[in-house]
């Protein structure tokens, strides 16, 4: 019980030393003077460097396979945190969940599941803001597009009538459309300042939207009622994916339910008394039993997903 104690205390002790860190003010250099190398380097610095290299290890390696770097994960997900912030913050719940599964169950199952768990929280949440943001975009879409089409008819060029709709909308929409003229004032082209606003959004209908200015843009054509076309299909599909969320929201409640509902139990009892339940884990009978079950629940809710998941 004494290492657990000393164990649980260095890693609270090692998650304060990294808030602290990174709450400290940079250090700034003396008037006159030529400041050595270490000296100039604050202790936040000093600290997020490591974080800062494995940032970039990742980044490279999620770009290398084509996938989205952990930067343009929290840009997605509108979070204003460096990449090795947001990595100390991911170390510093894997610290703080296992020391708190080290001090409850000691080294049992249950310290690598609350170490795994609690490292993974942070970029659940990060999805979970990604996915909002989405929604939220989407939905104000169809009105950008009405918008963005009456200050083509107006006789906007296509630069000014996306400024113009940047002001008059709200975010997120407003927020990509004022960084993606920021990009064309500083001289980027407008297809590929667009082509950056869908990479950072994730969106679809932009993709096709963004399609059909590009092909526009190389062919020539009437933009206002190609935009128009597209908005009407939006708000179509939109009312669409409304009606079916309806219809399935007490399949998809009771997938949830039956999904969940057993880690809760088995949590309660491993909390309640965890000499009935530890049984599970120890005996070769009650691992089997676990193994079973898990992949009865993956099926069961694998299934629900099938069925209640509509592509429109």
């Amino acid at each position: 019980m004494g290492a657990i104690v000393i164990c649980s205390v260095l890693a609270g002790l090692g998650t304060l030393l990294a808030v602290t860190a990174m709450a400290l003010p940079g250090s700034e250099a003396n008037h006159g003077d030529v400041a050595k190398p270490w000296e100039r380097v604050s202790l936040r610095e000093r600290v997020n460097q490591p974080f800062q290299a494995l940032a970039d290890r990742s980044n490279r390696q999620r770009r290398l396979n084509g996938g989205l770097t952990l930067a343009e994960h929290l840009v997605r997900a509108d979070l204003k945190l460096r990449t090795s912030e947001f990595l100390m913050i991911r170390v510093g719940f894997l610290v703080g969940g296992a020391a708190l599964a080290l001090w409850r169950f000691g080294f049992a199952p249950q310290f690598v599941v609350a170490g795994v768990s609690a490292y993974l929280l942070p970029m659940g949440y990060v999805k979970y803001r990604q996915r909002r943001r989405l929604r939220a975009f989407n939905r104000r879409l169809p009105d950008t597009l009405s918008l963005l089409s009456n200050a083509l008819k107006a006789g906007f060029s296509l630069p000014q009538a996306i400024e113009a709709v940047a002001v008059n909308t709200a975010p997120p929409v407003s927020d990509e459309l004022a960084r993606a003229i920021r990009e064309m004032k500083l001289g980027t082209a407008t297809p590929q300042a667009l082509a950056n606003v869908v990479r950072r959004v994730g969106s679809e209908d932009l993709d096709l939207i963004v399609t059909a200015i590009n092909v526009q843009t190389a062919v020539g054509g009437n933009l206002a009622r190609v935009l128009d076309s597209i908005a009407y299909t939006i708000r179509q599909r939109i009312q669409v994916k409304s009606k079916i969320s309806a219809l399935t929201a007490q399949a998809r409640a009771s997938g949830w339910v039956i999904t969940l509902l057993p880690f809760i139990v088995a949590g309660i009892l491993d909390i309640i008394t965890p000499s009935y339940f530890r049984v599970m884990f120890t005996d070769p009978d009650g691992r089997g039993l676990l193994v079973v079950a898990l992949l009865s629940i993956a099926a069961g809710n694998f299934f629900v997903r099938r069925i209640t998941n509509f592509r429109i």
